[in-house]
């Protein structure tokens, strides 16, 4: 190994964070002897444990319990606050923009590195619907989770206070585009919550509510089969819950919803959930792409003809060696699914992969049988397929949270997620509206008179 080698990770999510947490482990003695550096950048100094949004949005946990602080996990790394604007992986040189170079003016810094692991994850893959960019809610962030829960609590003020039947059969119109686990789950929880609320509110009853899920194929949730697909459709519907098959968003231009098969519906939320897209990094670092712009990776998760470089998780294209032979020679085999399942279990081996690497030993190859998918549809009520077995109701909801909080990082976030859902099945719900929290300094600014009212004064 070369005097100070350094790894660098892009990206703090699953596969970042978990890498770089087993890299500590592997090069244990490495970095004792500060003879391997491992440099974590992301813009975030925290992983966000995305299966917990949901639950996060409705109130069920405390949002500073579904994210992990990258700093406490990873005490043997050092982690940068920043995005990757640029790689050259022929120099092994990254270009990095932090908090501090954008203050000082400075643009950005170039790092050097020997070893490259790339995994920005996803973002939004939106299409170009008239007025999304302007009234479209995404559902990717712990930031956007809260900022939704938040929105939704005001929707319910606003129609319990006004007298203006237009602007109140808005306020109660949810439309959520996208019928995978994202927007099923934030739905079924929000409106979970928003039925719990409605009683506290004099003038507002759940059938008040319209509740809509638009899904472009003709089902939801695919990960757990078509029967479990089916029952989540009769279960949404059964919770008067208007789930539209086969219909696309056309356009959400001054707060009118208006879907493919003619429906319009005038609403103040649109939540956005209609599938994702690697980082853009990815396409700017001129490694080998597939032709869905993902990362064209070997079964050892090396990015295919670039030495030195690695990738996992939703950036990157896997073979799947669990899957059955193509058919035919010249036909590609099948990629492992771009979820969290794959992305924690590929970053052992690809953390193993990097220390064998930098040592000089052999690589092995990526291989996990995919067990089964879980989904929540709101308190005490789920799908489930795993491992060939379907279950659906309580025995799929407790089977969710089971399982997710055994996958949740660190014994401090499975206590305190544990602790919270035992006080929820105790007391009653918080149905607090914190939305102020997104303009802290408005009051200071119409005290110190730089508000805008003063302004147009």
């Amino acid at each position: 190994m070369k005097q100070r080698a350094r790894i660098l990770i892009v990206g703090g999510g699953y596969v970042g964070m978990y890498t770089a947490l087993r890299l500590q482990r592997e090069l244990k003695q490495e970095l004792r002897r500060a003879a391997v550096e491992i440099v974590v950048v992301d813009p975030e100094p925290y992983m966000t444990y995305q299966p917990f949004l949901p639950e996060a949005a409705a109130g069920s946990i405390s949002p500073r319990h579904v994210v992990v602080p990258l700093r406490r996990v990873l005490p043997h790394c050092k982690v940068v606050i920043g995005e990757v604007t640029a790689l050259d992986h022929a120099g092994r040189t990254a270009t990095i923009e932090t908090p501090a170079t954008r203050e000082a003016g400075t643009g950005s810094l170039e790092l050097p590195y020997d070893e490259l692991v790339l995994a920005p994850g996803s973002v939004s893959r939106t299409l170009p619907v008239p007025g999304l960019a302007e009234a479209g809610i995404g559902f990717k962030t712990v930031e956007e989770a809260i900022g939704l829960r938040n929105h939704v609590l005001e929707q319910l003020d606003i129609a319990s206070s006004t007298r203006d039947p237009a602007l109140r059969d808005a306020a109660l119109t949810f439309v959520f585009v996208g019928g995978g686990y994202a927007g099923v789950e934030a739905l079924a929880e929000l409106e979970d919550m928003a039925r719990y609320a409605s009683r506290y509110y004099h003038n507002v009853e759940p059938g008040d509510m319209k509740w809509i899920l638009v899904e472009a194929t003709g089902r939801i949730l695919p990960e757990v089969g078509t029967e479990m697909g089916q029952y989540a459709v009769r279960e949404l519907r059964a919770r008067n819950i208007d789930v539209r098959l086969d219909t696309r968003l056309e356009s959400c231009g001054e707060r009118v919803a208006v879907l493919s098969d003619g429906s319009r519906f005038p609403a103040r939320t649109l939540v956005w959930t209609a599938g994702v897209k690697p980082h853009p990094i990815v396409a700017a670092s001129g490694l080998p792409l597939t032709a869905r712009g993902r990362l064209k990776c070997t079964a050892a998760l090396q990015v295919d003809g670039a030495g030195h470089a690695w990738s996992a998780g939703d950036a990157a294209a896997v073979p799947d060696l669990t899957a059955a032979e193509p058919a035919k020679p010249d036909e590609p085999r099948k990629e492992c699914a771009p979820n969290a399942q794959h992305a924690v279990r590929q970053a052992r081996v690809l953390a193993r992969n990097v220390a064998a690497s930098l040592r000089g030993g052999p690589v092995v190859d990526y291989a996990h049988k995919y067990a089964g998918s879980v989904a929540s549809l709101g308190l005490h009520k789920g799908v489930a397929h795993v491992y060939g077995r379907k279950l659906k109701g309580y025995p799929a909801w407790f089977m969710h949270r089971v399982y997710h909080l055994s996958r949740v990082p660190t014994f401090n976030r499975k206590a305190r997620v544990l602790a919270e859902w035992t006080l929820a099945a105790l007391f009653k719900r918080e149905i607090v509206s914190l939305g102020s929290l997104e303009h802290p300094r408005a009051e200071f600014e119409l005290a110190a008179g730089t508000g805008r009212h003063n302004e147009a004064s």
